[in-house]
């Protein structure tokens, strides 16, 4: 299977290291050879329809910082649409950065894409909050496999879990810390007594709050997520515009406490269920499940016949979120050898 990779940031930097590590087991576990023969970032592409040397193509990037300076195949200025025109690819793995305003450019290169009947595997939270009952119908419409289990909750199974696992369950709601930046600041200020600004410095400079972390700690990110759940397992047909969002900057040391003497923590929860699509901080009791520490998410299915089914897992990360999207691209090659 050739992979043409769009975004050579943490996310495509991980993906190329965890196909580095991991092809040879894929061979021998599924048959499964992965190529990538292109790659881009903001300062051209790396292009090859034989394949890229991936331990080659990583040192390149983190020497020269940029991708067009692969030897031979580096193109200099080579646009995302011009890759996926000359790029001989079956699977686009789409992770160039979230734009939740319109979803671009990523919702231009996934419908490129489908209409090229290629697969598509992404972690971008944009078009999938904000367009996801039309991509889904274009992808149907082409014939085309459209995955993304790496858009909520990095490494946590939850979609194709709830899809495969639970298929023979309707899930009824779906509550969950769906945001790893936000879930560390709040632990953080639970076990310290802290406050919200001292927790949000000190994981801005660890490089776990970005330097604008408004999309984090404003509930957007999570809003983002929830809207995808609601879509993909309830079957909802709803946008990032119908959540209820409120955002954890407000929360003070002494709500925490008082809290906390009560046997409670506060966490930021998206909620799916019935006509309820909110993110907020809302209390949750010592010992549950959604007592997590740390980066990790959390997410409670309550489905009819297993009732209560909760998982765990790292929310980000560039291997974490590089195990979610090859074990799309893996569901897609199985999928074809079954329709051969």
């Amino acid at each position: 299977m050739k992979i043409c990779i769009l975004g050579f940031g943490a996310v495509g930097k991980g993906v190329v290291k965890a196909i580095s590590m991991k092809n040879d087991r894929f061979k021998e576990k599924y048959g499964l050879d992965l190529k990538v023969v292109a790659v881009t970032d903001t300062s051209g592409a790396a292009i090859s329809n034989n394949g890229l040397d991936l331990d080659l193509l990583l040192e390149t990037k983190e020497k020269t910082g940029k991708a067009s300076n692969y030897p031979e195949h580096g193109v200099s200025g080579m646009s995302n649409m011009q890759v996926l025109e000359e790029a001989e690819y079956d699977c686009l793995v789409e992770v160039t950065p979230t734009d939740i305003c319109n979803g671009e450019p990523a919702k231009t290169h996934i419908l490129k894409a489908f209409e090229d009947k290629k697969d598509v595997v992404t972690s971008n939270k944009g078009p999938l909050a904000l367009y996801f009952k039309e991509l889904n119908g274009f992808a149907m419409d082409n014939g085309v496999q459209f995955k993304f289990e790496a858009s909520v909750g990095g490494a946590m199974p939850i979609i194709n879990f709830a899809h495969e696992t639970l298929s023979s369950c309707d899930i009824d709601s779906i509550l969950g810390i769906l945001n790893g930046t936000t879930n560390y600041i709040l632990s953080r200020m639970a076990k310290e007594g802290s406050s919200y600004e001292q927790i949000l410095k000190e994981s801005q400079e660890l490089g776990i709050a970005e330097t604008n972390p408004a999309q984090d700690v404003e509930g957007i990110d999570a809003a983002c997520k929830t809207v995808i759940l609601a879509n993909s397992l309830l079957g909802r047909d709803v946008s990032f515009k119908d959540v209820e969002i409120t955002g954890i900057s407000k929360i003070t040391p002494e709500s925490i406490s008082l809290a906390k003497s009560e046997g409670y923590l506060i966490k930021l929860i998206g909620e799916v269920s019935g006509d309820v699509l909110e993110v907020s901080p809302r209390l949750v009791r010592e010992g549950s499940p959604f007592a997590v520490d740390g980066t990790l998410n959390v997410a409670t299915l309550k489905t009819d016949l297993a009732e209560d089914v909760t998982v765990v897992g790292k929310g980000a990360g560039p291997l974490e979120t590089a195990s979610a999207i090859l074990s799309d691209i893996i569901s897609i090659y199985k999928i074809k050898q079954c329709n051969r």
